[in-house]
């Protein structure tokens, strides 16, 4: 499971109903839509997520009649609902009336085109969808046939979004994601769990044995027999974690994996061959499939190595043989050429690679990766941070830039020197750090929402105290771990945002790439066939190395191996979600 190895500067979707163990069915990220297509304009309006006071809307606007060079969207609510953040229109609000209008490089509208914007919004009590919608002033979705059918056919169909054969700019916009029936079926079984069984999440494929499954677990062509059940007529995205590099997780142990350190040519023909010919079988073609490419792996050739507090012999043989940018590299040349395939390579966390000393070099390595086996940048679709991880998606009670008594957020023992406070803000700099490497400007990051709510009764509602920079930061920061390099199956966790399409600026999805409720690693040693060994930052009586400031663990008791099912976890999880459930 991904690790907080951090270096010093010295070094919303509501339920759309019950899931039952053997009946799963793909989330969708959209559950109300407005109206049907008519003459002039049709506007389709989905809420993407809903919690107690806020929603998340996408909107489709298809320009029926004459092209356009620009246009306007307006409509109303009947309730007391207000937009807070938009994304691919500039939206106002005045009362209840909403405008939304077209951008630089959305504004053309061919008849037959199609264009999306979406936006976060609070409310209270219901959230109807607005009953009528205007484009350029005319009102769309009515249903008056036009009054002179056209005397001859279109010569050619209306176009899609994206066209055959192409890609989608975000994989999750307008899709339903993947459930698991496997991970549904235990969620369902816990006390509270069918509150979230529906919630889509990863596929962890973290061994050979996974690729083709067994007779008690589904493998990878059982999932996407199922994925395509669940497709129906729409579009559909399927998560996959690919994560069996050789010498894996060389700086931990709790996540080691079955392949030695010179193991790459098993890797790649035993591995990542069969994956692909898999993924490459015309039968999945109309699936969106979503790889999260080697978590717990590059960063470490970074910030584990000699020369660092925190550096480890397995890290240094690692770097010093290649084969983490080589397997890095031919998993994404494989299956980056596969046209339905979408790439996003592991980027670490804040609280990991947010320092002056790993930022940079972090994303210098991820360009050599994307770059190694005749891979070219154009395999990497993105990037994702705060895989299996818990640091919180962001935090409003204070900022990097605040000063206390004259004294920087920057200095506090939490933040200590980091350079970002939240994995948001993280995100979407590490996105710009890469644009500027060359990587493509349409670059989407997705961020593990999994884990990071920090909700209940300890989540805190006002900045704290400004005695000193410390009581500030302690008293006002959601994330509630005793260090941020703690990140074995953390006490007081909650579950995060729920699944949704593009939420913030740069962000194609907030996902749950790690299943709740799977453990990040034994809290004592516990023999197994799948090379997995014990690390003491599982051990909760465990008083920390230089990788958490030697501090305690902050980990559960009574956990098993990583991956396996941890009830007490699940449960902690429901307990302190934010959102609440």
């Amino acid at each position: 499971m991904s690790r907080t190895r951090r270096t010093s500067r010295t070094a919303l979707l509501a339920a759309l109903g019950l899931i039952t163990a053997t009946g799963a069915t793909a989330t969708v990220l959209g559950s109300a839509t407005a109206g049907a297509a008519a003459p002039g304009c049709k506007v389709d309006y989905r809420i993407t997520n809903q919690w107690n006071t806020g929603f998340g809307a996408d909107v489709t606007v298809t320009n029926t009649g004459d092209p356009v060079a620009s246009w306007t969207v307006e409509w109303s609510y009947a309730g007391n609902q207000q937009v807070t953040q938009g994304w691919n229109a500039t939206i106002t609000q005045s009362g209840a009336a909403v405008t939304a209008k077209s951008l630089s490089y959305n504004g053309a509208l061919a008849t037959g085109g199609s264009t999306s914007f979406g936006f976060n919004g609070s409310h209270s009590g219901t959230n109807a969808v607005p009953a009528t919608f205007k484009l350029n002033g005319v009102t769309c979705n009515t249903t008056v046939p036009p009054t002179d059918p056209p005397t001859t056919p279109p010569t050619t169909p209306p176009p899609t979004t994206p066209p055959p054969g192409s890609k989608a700019d975000n994989p999750y916009a307008g899709a339903k994601v993947y459930v698991n029936p496997e991970w549904s079926a235990k969620a369902a079984a816990e006390p509270g769990g069918t509150k979230v069984s529906n919630q889509p999440t990863g596929v962890w494929l973290d061994r050979i044995a996974a690729v083709n499954g067994s007779a008690t677990s589904m493998g990878l062509r059982a999932h996407l027999d199922e994925a395509l059940r669940q497709k129906g007529s729409g579009e559909l995205v399927v998560q996959l974690v690919i994560y069996n590099l050789p010498g894996r997780d060389c700086a931990a142990l709790a996540s080691n994996g079955e392949l030695g350190p010179t193991e790459i040519g098993r890797y790649k023909t035993q591995y990542i061959d069969p994956i692909a010919a898999i993924l490459a079988d015309q039968k999945y073609a109309g699936l969106r499939i979503v790889t999260t490419v080697e978590i717990d792996s590059l960063p470490n050739l970074v910030t584990n190595v000699s020369g660092r507090p925190t550096g480890t012999p397995d890290c240094d043989v690692m770097k010093a043989n290649g084969n983490y940018v080589t397997g890095v590299g031919y998993a994404l040349n494989k299956l980056g050429s596969i046209g339905n395939v979408y790439n996003y390579v592991d980027a670490g966390h804040h609280g990991w690679l947010g320092w002056d000393d790993n930022f940079g070099a972090s994303a210098e390595l991820f360009k050599q990766a994307a770059t190694a086996e005749g891979s070219t940048l154009a395999n990497v679709h993105g990037f994702i941070v705060n895989t299996a991880n818990y640091s919180a998606l962001k935090e409003d009670h204070f900022k990097i830039e605040d000063n206390v008594n004259g004294v920087s957020v920057r200095q506090s023992k939490w933040v200590d020197w980091n350079r970002y406070t939240d994995e948001l803000s993280y995100a979407q700099a590490m996105r710009a750090k890469l644009v500027s490497l060359g990587f493509d400007a349409n670059l989407g990051m997705l961020i593990d929402t999994s884990r990071n709510g920090w909700g209940g009764t300890a989540r805190p509602t006002a900045p704290g105290a400004t005695t000193n920079v410390d009581t500030y930061v302690n008293g006002g920061r959601y994330d509630r771990r005793i260090h941020l390099g703690n990140w074995c199956n953390q006490s007081g966790a909650g579950l995060g945002e729920r699944p949704q399409a593009a939420p913030a600026a740069g962000i194609d999805a907030y996902v749950w790439m790690k299943p709740p409720g799977e453990s990040d690693g034994a809290s004592k040693e516990i023999p197994n066939d799948e090379g997995k060994g014990f690390d003491r930052m599982c051990d909760p009586t465990y008083t920390g190395n230089a990788r958490n400031g030697n501090s305690m663990s902050g980990a559960l008791p009574d956990a098993p191996i990583s991956g396996r099912w941890f009830s007490a976890q699940f449960q902690e999880l429901l307990k302190n979600a934010h959102p609440a459930l």
